[in-house]
């Protein structure tokens, strides 16, 4: 076998260790947190809480959001600061269903109409609620809605061959604009305070803590297959070709490809991604209203995976669960300045660690597996018998 197949197969390897090891680790933290929760008293050590299984499934929906940004910013150079408005284009369509399964158990009684619309007078529900009250239709929308915005949005501008600073501005733009939208009573979505006051979703109450369990296994085995399909997509041959528009667009169009194409379907795929998310995100945290278009939380996807590592999957799971989990400590530390904590942690990494947090682990391990190697092969030498 010549040294390049070898390393080819060796890559693979490497590759396919690496799914192993993510989707094991997510069982073994899922598994800990059920078991945990399920098994010791509320005076255990051992005992997880019911608020401690929502925060950590809001941190998986991050870690899926991280994975989407990852996609398109660090496999197809894409930079975009508008990914907040696909995760909220989600989480209304989450919320939309959720609304509707309050019925006559809102405040003003009426089965048909959400209280804000029962608030503002309005008579009937607005076209684009129809069917809101449907799984299927909810489900549905979570995919079509960010893939819809995803694909016109891509469409205009790569086949414009809009990159660079220009792109990442117009995608702020779009979700400033979609923040702006959201805010008016008129869009019919809640206004500033948005949609809350949720009962149940597909028959459970929200309030249970069997339901809040159930939510935070769901969203691990989404973060599960999302991480999979991201996998599959940057390792096939399709992948292939997006990686290398990145690193030489012009190249990748002058042997016959089309960049523009292979953009906005990576575009798509990513947005669907991020709505799953959002999606799942609605219903453990119990609200969804317009301050999730802003363009700082697009900004702070983007920290989180370059914090965890560009270009590399796990890297980017990884940094949006610390960065979160700093953000959680630092809220309650110092409420009023956690930004300059959470600014310093940024600095900090990009100094000492310039390719992230998963550019440190492949070095700790190569130098445990000499470290290891070195000890094993002490243990395992024999003394040469003298004559």
């Amino acid at each position: 076998m010549s040294n390049k197949s070898g390393s080819i197969l060796l890559d693979l390897k490497n590759k396919f260790n690496t799914l192993h090891w993510v989707v094991a680790s997510l069982f073994i933290a899922t598994f800990y947190v059920t078991f945990c929760n399920l098994v010791f008293a509320e005076g255990s050590i051992f005992h997880v809480s019911s608020y401690t299984v929502t925060l950590f499934g809001k941190y998986l929906c991050y870690a899926m959001l991280a994975l989407a940004v990852d996609l398109v910013w660090g496999y197809c150079g894409i930079l975009s600061l508008g990914h907040g408005a696909f995760f909220a284009l989600g989480g209304y369509a989450m919320g939309m269903y959720l609304m509707r399964q309050i019925g006559d158990r809102g405040v003003y009684g009426n089965p048909e109409l959400p209280d804000f619309m029962v608030f503002l007078n309005w008579d009937a529900l607005p076209w684009y609620w129809a069917g809101s009250d449907s799984v299927a239709w909810m489900v549905v929308m979570v995919f079509v809605a960010p893939a819809i915005l995803a694909f016109v949005f891509g469409m205009l501008a790569f086949r414009s061959r809009v990159s660079g600073v220009y792109l990442s501005i117009m995608t702020q733009a779009v979700t400033y604009a979609l923040m702006l939208a959201f805010f008016r009573n008129e869009m019919g979505f809640g206004g500033n305070n948005g949609l809350t006051d949720f009962k149940e979703i597909v028959g459970f109450s929200l309030q249970s803590e069997s339901t809040k369990l159930g939510l935070f296994i769901v969203t691990a085995i989404a973060l599960a297959f999302a991480f999979f399909v991201c996998h599959f997509i940057v390792n096939s041959k399709m992948g292939r070709v997006v990686t290398a528009i990145r690193d030489a667009e012009n190249r990748v169009r002058f042997v016959g490809y089309k960049p523009e194409n292979y953009k906005v379907w990576i575009f798509v795929v990513s947005a669907m991604i991020a709505g799953v998310a959002g999606a799942l995100y609605v219903p453990q945290v119990g609200i969804i209203n317009p301050g999730e278009f802003s363009p700082l939380n697009s900004i702070e996807m983007v920290i989180w995976v370059a914090m965890g590592g560009r270009g590399s999957l796990y890297g980017a799971i990884i940094g949006a669960i610390v960065v979160s989990y700093a953000k959680t400590r630092f809220t309650a530390i110092m409420p009023e300045a956690w930004l300059y904590g959470l600014g310093g942690l940024f600095v900090l990494v990009t100094l000492l660690l310039p390719k992230g947090i998963a550019g440190m682990l492949p070095q700790l391990k190569s130098k445990f597996d000499e470290k290891f190697g070195k000890t094993n092969n002490v243990k395992t030498s024999t003394p040469v018998e003298s004559k």
